[in-house]
């Protein structure tokens, strides 16, 4: 069993994998203030809270999009199981072919939630992944990731329109009973959740008629099962997919490919 950690700027997720899966997963807030021995302590906690003993851990791997935090996580890591972590970067095998413009540019999530996607659903895909910000990779028939679209996420868009205008509401993320919103707020829910749906809808409608087929779609991320309900397109909604991805990296750099549960 190894210790998987998807660092989003907002949220971060830890889970115990193993080859069967993600058997125990955290959610933590995002801190860049926060020390190694500060964050050594949550993880700890949380460990004894769901009954994980760290002798069990036989290493760890830490995909980020927050690249101050690898040196403090890797710190981290090594107060807390004595080991040191992989990190998704230059020079880990994740035996993802990107045909991009500069595949060093691809998010380690993004290169994360690919690998396990394609090994877990047919192609062509298209991976939304429902955080901070929404992305969707574009995973071609041969397993080759052409490409990405990024654009702001659904709570990252409902926060700044409460910030910058002055009349209208924080709210919670839920579907309104109808799409024609009678009052402020369900005016902003049906904006914020079926419009959403629609985008991902259009987007979707859109790759497909420039890769020329259909595609397997599939959702993750915080965010996503508030919205995947309403899309008139069915997606796999798959939480644990970077987790996932993650086992997958880990196992393609240990030695000789020795596999360990």
């Amino acid at each position: 069993m190894i210790i998987a950690i998807d660092v989003g700027n907002t949220h971060l997720v830890i889970g115990c994998i193993d080859e069967g899966g993600a058997r125990h997963v955290g959610r933590f807030q995002t801190n860049t203030s926060a020390t190694a021995e500060e964050y050594a302590i949550r993880f700890k906690t949380w460990f004894d809270l769901s009954g994980i003993d760290s002798g069990l851990i036989d290493g760890a791997i830490i995909a980020t999009v927050v690249p101050p935090l690898v040196s403090v996580l890797r710190r981290a890591i090594r107060l807390l199981i004595g080991k040191d972590p992989l990190v998704v970067g230059p020079g880990i095998r994740s035996g993802l072919n990107i045909k991009t413009d500069n595949p060093a540019q691809v998010g380690a999530d993004m290169v994360a939630g690919a690998v396990a996607s394609i090994a877990k659903y047919p192609l062509p895909q298209i991976v939304f992944d429902l955080g901070t910000a929404t992305t969707a990779s574009i995973i071609d028939q041969n397993g080759v990731f052409r490409g990405a679209i990024i654009l702001a996420g659904v709570r990252t868009a409902l926060e700044t329109l409460t910030r910058n205008t002055s009349q209208l509401p924080a709210i919670d993320l839920v579907a309104p009973r109808h799409v024609i919103g009678t009052n402020t707020v369900d005016s902003m829910r049906s904006g914020s959740v079926f419009g959403t749906a629609a985008m991902m809808d259009g987007l979707a409608d859109r790759i497909e008629e420039e890769l020329g087929c259909k595609t397997t779609l599939v959702a993750t991320g915080g965010l996503s099962s508030a919205i995947t309900a309403y899309c008139k397109h069915h997606f796999i909604q798959d939480d644990d997919l970077v987790l996932d991805g993650l086992w997958i990296i880990y196992q393609r750099n240990q030695n000789n490919g020795e596999r360990k549960n």
